[in-house]
């Protein structure tokens, strides 16, 4: 019974890393500026990305253009939306990015370029371009440490400023609404 049990686990562990494997761009990822980190999932063959951590904690998402969604903590918050893969390239999606900055969406892709690389560029009417190179964030294991940026230390959230409601932690990012409903 043991033999099988470990036999499960073990091909749960195989399974695991293969998908990951599949897709580099899974994982947590360190923004160009180190203000804060993106944990990129896939949810339905779509790769999706929220705010993990913040340098400063307490943002608020007060630029958004609907006045309902302007308090709302930036923590949590999808940046990269129902990104495509796009077929004649390796390790490149394509779908749109938020920008909390301006509270504009903007047409993006994003693409692996090294293991602890990845190329993030959006466009404004598909001719005016900008981007970003974001590193890869080291798990709790050590594995996977950025080439460059800051360390993983330096993105621990503080604290609530007194008065403020701490923001809830990112946890299983395919349930958050604006994914669960989105088209696939």
């Amino acid at each position: 019974m043991r033999k099988i049990a470990y036999s499960g686990i073990f091909a749960l562990a195989v399974i695991g890393s293969a998908h990951a494997a599949e897709n580099p761009a899974l994982g947590e990822w360190r923004v160009e500026d180190g203000v804060a980190t993106v944990k990129i999932v896939e949810c339905n063959s779509r790769l999706w990305g929220v705010v993990a951590s913040e340098v400063t904690p307490g943002g608020l998402d007060r630029m958004n253009p609907d006045p309902a969604k302007r308090s709302r903590p930036t923590l949590g918050i999808p940046v990269l939306i129902n990104m495509k893969k796009v077929t004649d390239e390796r390790d490149k999606w394509q779908g749109m990015i938020y920008n909390a900055k301006d509270g504009r969406s903007y047409e993006a892709s994003v693409q692996v370029k090294s293991p602890n690389a990845l190329i993030v560029e959006g466009c404004v009417l598909s001719i005016l371009c900008g981007g970003q190179t974001w590193t890869r964030v080291a798990d709790k294991n050590g594995s996977s440490a950025a080439v460059t940026g800051s360390s993983p230390s330096a993105m621990k959230p503080q604290p609530p400023k007194p008065g403020q409601k701490p923001a809830a932690p990112v946890t299983d990012v395919c349930l958050l609404p604006e994914i669960a409903g989105a088209p696939h």
